[in-house]
């Protein structure tokens, strides 16, 4: 396997862009790409991984996707493959690149992803994410989810059992509510302590251009908004929004003959599907295993990370990778986020973008935009969010739910090359 560098970086600001096209996001993040690392001409670009889920569910372009976004870019006739993964298929886009040229089939490849995900029909905008889960057995998967709670006692405010999910709201909250609800009752997690962490998300993204929300919200503002389901609330969840993001990466041979370029290495690819666990075994979770075989093909461990990038479509989605991925102990996540560890200037920092609550999530971009901040961050070039000194940066990507985790993750660690 050869080495692999990413060499450029680029993308839009997350938002709802109703007034543009697909192709237009398209066009935006690839010229912030090609403009990252003026040496290279599309004419360099072998191969191209373009990641997208849902233009297809609202203007029926299935099938041949990137074909139709890139060809007025001027990228026709070499090898384009679209991959749809749930929320994880902008980081496959990338993992598939990296195995182009880590492979020695290419020398330098284009990982895009773009997703218009915000629309009016509110109705349609969250069936959208019903995809992301076993529709054939829909009723079952949620009547389980909350099954998880049978013979535990919490105190849990009524709600409506269920009823709003894949209509007034995305099923995936609900998929995240019933997960910590049953961590609360296992572990004492509290409501605060995810405010705790929607907070410094909110913090974090009022430094970040790039983000869809740039306005800082406190621990109590986030408490009294407007209630999803529950315990979760509206700024601990990740907003409806459009954009895209884009990679370029390549073999040290072609970064050779590169002069103007910051490069960043990749030093683990791993991309992995769940499986049949139950819900209370922890130490079995996907997001465990993928991260220790990255590790072991990157030579570090949670130690040597100085930041982090994880998939927190919710508060608790982070909170769960703070343990999932060695940071702290399992059970342990939500005192941890309350030391501040995980704020810029801590032991930590996650998610210093604003991560998915507050950067926003574009489905088929959302992987690639936490390659972005990364990167930006490893280069040192994050400006009033840089985390000091910074070498070693992860990034985590689930996507879609089966049984009782993602069904799709990658995981991406990189590391700062000295110029």
């Amino acid at each position: 396997m050869r080495d692999v560098y990413i060499v450029a970086v680029g993308m839009t600001r997350f938002g709802k862009y109703l007034e543009r096209t697909e192709k237009d996001l398209v066009a935006d993040a690839f010229a912030m790409t090609m403009k990252d690392v003026p040496d290279i001409k599309i004419s360099d670009i072998q191969s191209v991984w373009f990641s997208n889920t849902g233009w297809g569910f609202y203007h029926m372009q299935h099938s041949i996707k990137g074909q139709v976004a890139l060809r007025s870019l001027g990228i026709e006739g070499i090898p384009i493959t679209n991959i749809e993964n749930a929320c994880a298929g902008a980081s496959t886009a990338l993992h598939c690149a990296y195995k182009d040229v880590a492979g020695g089939m290419y020398d330098c490849s284009l990982a895009i992803g773009m997703e218009k995900i915000f629309s009016t029909d509110k109705a349609k905008m969250f069936m959208a994410f019903n995809a992301g889960i076993d529709v054939s057995n829909m009723e079952g998967h949620m009547k389980a989810l909350r099954g998880i709670m049978d013979g535990i006692k919490l105190d849990i405010p009524a709600d409506d059992g269920g009823a709003g999910a894949g209509s007034t709201r995305s099923a995936f909250m609900d998929v995240y509510a019933s997960a910590v609800r049953w961590h609360m009752a296992t572990f004492g997690t509290t409501q605060r302590q995810l405010a705790v962490i929607a907070s410094k998300n909110h913090f974090h993204s009022s430094m970040n251009p790039y983000a869809q929300f740039q306005n800082f919200l406190t621990v109590e503002e986030i408490l009294q908004s407007k209630p999803v389901v529950w315990p979760l609330t509206v700024p601990m969840c990740a907003p409806m929004g459009d954009g895209a993001a884009a990679a370029i990466v390549c073999s040290k041979e072609f970064l050779m003959k590169l002069k103007s370029v910051r490069p960043v290495k990749i030093l683990a690819s791993v991309l992995g599907s769940g499986t049949n666990r139950r819900h209370d075994q922890q130490e079995l979770d996907i997001a465990t295993r993928l991260s220790r075989q990255a590790y072991e093909i990157a030579g570090v461990g949670p130690p040597d990370m100085n930041l982090a990038e994880v998939h927190d479509a919710t508060a608790y989605g982070e909170l769960h990778q703070y343990e999932a991925l060695g940071f702290c102990k399992i059970g342990e996540g939500g005192p941890y986020a309350e030391t501040g560890a995980t704020k810029i200037g801590g032991k930590m920092p996650i998610n210093t973008s604003g991560g998915l609550e507050s950067r926003g999530h574009p489905v088929g971009a959302s992987g690639l935009a936490m390659i972005h901040e990364l990167v930006t961050q490893l280069r040192h070039e994050a400006g009033p969010r840089q985390v000091e000194g910074c070498r070693f940066g992860l990034a985590e990507n689930g996507g879609g739910n089966i049984a009782f985790e993602e069904a799709s993750m990658t995981i991406h660690i990189l590391e700062r090359i000295n110029s």
